[in-house]
């Protein structure tokens, strides 16, 4: 289904319609046919399906009750988030619990029942970078002062996108998780954290990567994505 935004005739649209799809770059909005793309069920596939329908089931169920259902509808009215016009759009309780749980699982944390007495998202850190080398794999650097990294079952988690040609400036995916820098209220991670072998993707010198991060706290509250610069991948 595509996003309209109504103008004098059509000031943006992003989505499918009938075998078209609108989208947009850096170098503006463009139009191209509709694929239906292979579906191999890899293990990631599968793996990220079971995790959402899992956090589906607890979201009807006990240990879930009705007024934790509540409380993550009212985290969710106070915050918003972003369609793929840019527009600022209000997401439900559901919607809340299964974005944060599921960051929450796939970095090895149990998923949080009641939702967030905190309204907001946290920070995103503009200090975060990375480095990607082929032998060497990842080395993070991060704001070791934020507060999700003296807070158990917090995480910094990561992500990099499929290594592309040099001459690539433009990339919008796909990524896959690569690791969680757990945050510890006895032991807290230093930056820079690294370097860590990568496993989600083949890294070869001279080819550029982008990575990107959340941050998790153990509430539940997961930040929107920040960092997505290339990296040039070092030998």
């Amino acid at each position: 289904m595509a996003l309209f935004r109504p103008g004098p005739a059509v000031a943006a649209i992003s989505g499918s319609v009938g075998g078209t799809v609108f989208a947009r770059n850096r170098f503006g909005a463009y139009m191209r046919n509709r694929t239906t793309p292979v579906n191999p069920q890899s293990p990631r596939q599968v793996a990220a399906r079971t995790r959402i329908g899992f956090l589906a089931e607890q979201w009807r169920e006990t240990p879930v009750t009705a007024a934790m259902r509540t409380a993550w509808g009212v985290y969710a009215s106070g915050i918003s988030m972003q369609n793929k016009l840019g527009d600022d759009i209000a997401i439900t309780g559901f919607n809340a619990f299964i974005m944060g749980n599921a960051v929450k699982l796939i970095n090895g944390s149990d998923f949080v029942e009641n939702g967030p007495t905190v309204i907001g998202l946290p920070a995103q850190d503009p200090l975060f970078a990375c480095e990607l080398s082929a032998a060497n794999g990842i080395t993070v650097t991060f704001d070791d002062t934020f507060e999700w990294a003296d807070e158990d079952d917090a995480y910094l988690s990561i992500e990099i996108g499929k290594p592309q040609s040099p001459t690539r400036n433009f990339f919008n995916g796909p990524y896959r998780w690569e690791l969680g820098i757990a945050g510890d209220s006895v032991a807290a991670p230093t930056s820079p954290d690294g370097p860590t072998a990568v496993t989600g993707w083949t890294l070869l010198a001279g080819q550029v990567a982008w990575c990107r991060a959340r941050i998790l706290r153990e509430d539940g509250r997961v930040s929107k994505v920040f960092g997505a610069h290339p990296v040039t991948i070092a030998a």
